[in-house]
């Protein structure tokens, strides 16, 4: 039985060892590995994945994707006769054979934001069940070969809301997903857990006496708060329901504060804030699409053909048309995930030093920009207060004040979070706990109690 912690920036596995959870490493991917997939081809993922599967699956997986797969076999054809390579890649090695030929191949970070997508057609729900099941399968295998044995049970964590504060059918879409991922990979016991209350259990684990905890989990994806009654007697109850005093979430995460820095830190260069020959502004809109990597629509609007065209109007109408030169670029190349990648690397650079020079000369010869926590906050301040609210909600549904603010996730490793969650709490104590790991082993310790 395994923990599986399937987040949005990272998966981690964890299992018992001598009565503690204990993170396993993946490989040469370490305890983390990237919520990433990379593809030379979108069409051959479900033909990786078939192979993956045991022979009965096999024949199942045959009789759902039959067209799926005949058309991914075509893709695969023509990728031997090019002599391009064939395999998926997963964490940091998708991401560079991404930034090797960002134009090329299919690569897609975080696929659980989409998960909970509203208006998702079946051919795209299937889509991402089988991206989904190709990273489980790495996963699964990963963790196998480590433990030199077969894995079949597994708690899985999961956000208080996928999509949205009330969105209970887009939170049965994606776990839809999810379970059907993971059953067709080999997990014969599959379960959920709130992620923000596994967080919990491991922090429960140290309590000496009986204390109200506020779990503030941020994650790159969504933002969830649980307020938990937790102490010794209580890890000891199999049933926890009346311990689980509230719940608040909303899909708001790292990957928004990426995408904020990426809008207001580095989008100025592409010509955001720039204006006409007619000295009318140069309209938004292209440029928070280029950075929403975690829209669907958004991404397909930018990507679009009538969008160049509007693009190459624009540069035409600029009055400092070599910016919009940069983001003309941006989507003849498929940059976003370049740019977003290198808002993410200076928010990270950020955590151990006031600002950060962002290189972007693959884009434009000597280009580059600098960002510092102030400007950090001030790009940020949508998602800090959308957290605040979320906050105060579990309190109130709760109705009662924490004894303890437990904060994790690897975006409250951020001194600008710190700073901004000692303003809300400035009379309680703020526990910062372990910024990956907290949810695994969380989720380790509820498989094991309900799985021995």
């Amino acid at each position: 039985m395994i923990g599986f912690d399937y987040g949005t920036s990272n998966c981690a596995v964890g299992v018992m060892h001598n009565c503690a959870p204990k993170l396993l490493s993946l490989g040469e991917h370490g305890r983390y590995i990237a919520s990433t997939l990379y593809a030379p081809s979108r069409d051959m993922i479900v033909n990786w994945l078939h192979k993956q599967l045991t022979p009965t699956a096999q024949q199942h997986f045959q009789q759902q994707r039959a067209r799926q797969l005949q058309k991914g076999q075509g893709a695969l054809r023509e990728l031997v006769l090019d002599g391009m390579p064939t395999e998926l890649s997963f964490g940091q090695q998708a991401l560079n054979d991404y930034l090797q030929e960002p134009d090329e191949g299919y690569y897609i970070k975080s696929p659980k934001s989409f998960l909970g997508a509203t208006g998702l057609l079946p051919q795209q729900a299937e889509l991402f069940e089988d991206i989904v099941a190709a990273m489980m399968s790495n996963i699964k295998t990963l963790t196998e070969a480590r433990l030199g044995r077969s894995v079949s049970q597994t708690v899985i964590g999961r956000p208080i809301n996928f999509q949205g504060l009330r969105g209970a059918e887009s939170n049965r879409q994606a776990i839809d997903i999810l379970t059907k991922a993971a059953k067709r990979v080999g997990f014969k016991d599959v379960e959920f857990q709130f992620e923000p209350v596994a967080a919990g259990f491991e922090y429960e684990a140290g309590l000496s006496q009986e204390t109200r905890v506020l779990v503030v989990d941020i994650g790159g994806g969504t933002s969830d708060c649980s307020m938990l009654l937790m102490g010794p007697q209580q890890a000891a109850s199999p049933d926890r329901s009346a311990h689980l005093l509230s719940h608040s979430g909303e899909r708001v995460g790292g990957n928004d504060f990426d995408i904020a820095l990426a809008l207001k830190g580095i989008m100025p260069s592409f010509g955001l804030d720039s204006v006409l020959k007619s000295a009318k502004p140069v309209p938004a809109n292209s440029f928070w699409q280029a950075v929403s990597i975690n829209n669907i629509h958004n991404q397909t609007q930018f990507y679009s053909a009538a969008n160049a065209r509007f693009l190459e109007q624009l540069l035409r109408d600029a009055e400092q048309p070599e910016l919009l030169s940069r983001l003309l670029k941006v989507q003849k190349n498929k940059l976003s995930y370049r740019v977003v990648n290198a808002a993410e690397q200076s928010k990270i650079g950020l955590t151990d030093s006031l600002e950060q020079r962002v290189d972007l000369s693959d884009i434009d010869a000597d280009l580059s920009v600098t960002v510092d926590r102030e400007g950090f906050a001030k790009a940020c301040n949508r998602e800090l207060n959308a957290i605040s609210a979320l906050m105060t909600e579990a309190i109130a549904q709760a109705g009662c004040e924490p004894d303890v603010v437990f904060v994790t996730g690897g975006t409250a490793k951020s001194p600008v979070l710190n700073a901004f969650l000692q303003q809300q709490f400035p009379n309680r104590p703020l526990v910062i706990g372990d910024h990956f790991g907290s949810v695994t082993a969380g989720l380790t310790r509820w498989a094991n109690k309900i799985f021995a």
